[in-house]
């Protein structure tokens, strides 16, 4: 089977890691130790922050984030619903409420059009996410937060090597937060980073993450264990370094792909814009004018011959009975539309030039 998405770990991550067991620090009590702070300065060089928190997963930067920006139960929280859940718990683990909006259906990111409606005097943040590894287009989402004084609070958990208007993604938020979960473009197996300028979200989110302590055994607020180990900063340090090499291999597969599913008209195919550059942590084609049960089908069968085809995300988080029962039901035509005609092929760096021409010449003859 060629997988969607694979880790890629050398000898030199197993190398770092074996250091760290060899030198007995393991971790820190307060979530600094030498080689988290080492991956903290790397990571935010990446990030062209200011700051970079490391956590022990993506969700945990989700949460820590939205806690930073002060926002309080019965807040409100202006997000997508097509995302992983993770965007939305951390939301709701806040004691906020979440208020799905719709998405553009050419990029599969949250329409700013749709932002400014759903606000009102409870909204203290909104959280676009770079999905798929598309930047969301953060510009016009935050000239409205400016106007209205809400933060913008960015997930970019599958964007690392995006850019957006020639910048990392997250440089027009007031955060952004990524994971590292063992299929993102980078990985410390699990793990997730919150980057910021803002020296007060900075240093509250440290707090957070290790139980609210400035020092040991001083909680300043209510906190978490949230930390990362020496560990998994190990391997993100090495895997840092070889970010680029991942996401040009990404890039090249992802165009080679695109020129040969370019021959049916039958898929709508992701790209780049002139202000929207794509990690390409999921390759995603979209089955036009076509329905979920075919779109299954075609997926199934890409299956049985051997190419590991996803759908991300079938089932809209505003749709999952946990969050339809608390918060409510709402019609979101594009997101529905998209859940049902979206499917995702591999592209990421284990995908020889062979494979990738097989994976395309496959789906034409199916479709």
């Amino acid at each position: 089977m060629i997988s969607i998405n694979l880790p890629l770990i050398g000898d030199e991550e197993v190398e770092a890691v074996t250091q760290v067991l060899r030198s007995g620090i393991l971790t820190s009590g307060l979530g600094a130790g030498p080689k988290v702070t080492e991956f903290e300065k790397k990571f935010s060089e990446l990030a062209d922050a200011k700051h970079a928190i490391a956590m022990n997963t993506g969700t945990a930067a989700l949460h820590a984030a939205v806690l930073s920006a002060i926002v309080k139960p019965g807040d409100e929280v202006i997000l997508p619903s097509f995302t992983f859940v993770a965007t939305v718990e951390a939301v709701v683990l806040s004691g906020a409420n979440p208020i799905f909006v719709d998405i553009d259906p050419e990029t599969y990111t949250i329409a700013p059009s749709n932002v400014e409606k759903a606000i009102t005097r409870k909204t203290k943040a909104i959280m676009p996410v770079d999905l798929y590894g598309l930047p969301a287009d953060v510009k016009p989402v935050k000239e409205i937060a400016s106007k209205y004084g809400i933060a913008i609070l960015e997930d970019a958990a599958q964007a690392h090597g995006a850019e957006y208007y020639g910048k990392p993604v997250g440089a027009f938020s007031d955060a952004a937060c990524w994971s590292l979960y063992a299929s993102k473009n980078i990985t410390t197996g699990e793990g997730g980073v919150m980057t910021t300028n803002n020296v007060g979200m900075a240093e509250t989110a440290r707090m957070i993450r290790t139980h609210g302590e400035k020092a040991k055994y001083a909680s300043q607020m209510l906190g978490c264990n949230y930390r990362m180990t020496e560990i998994q900063a190990a391997m993100g340090i090495v895997q840092i370094r070889k970010l680029g090499e991942f996401v040009t291999k990404r890039r090249l597969n992802a165009e080679r792909l695109s020129d040969i599913l370019k021959r049916t008209d039958r898929l709508q195919l992701p790209h780049d814009s002139t202000t929207r550059r794509h990690s390409w942590y999921l390759y995603t084609v979209r089955l036009k004018d076509s329905n979920e049960t075919v779109r299954n089908r075609i997926v199934a069968e890409l299956r049985k011959k051997g190419i590991g085809a996803e759908v991300y995300y079938s089932n809209p988080v505003h749709m999952m009975p946990y969050y339809s029962r608390r918060f409510g039901s709402c019609k979101l035509t594009e997101t529905e539309r998209a859940a049902k005609q979206v499917f995702s092929l591999p592209v990421h760096p284990g995908v020889t030039e062979e494979q990738i021409d097989y994976i395309g010449n496959t789906l034409l003859s199916l479709l």
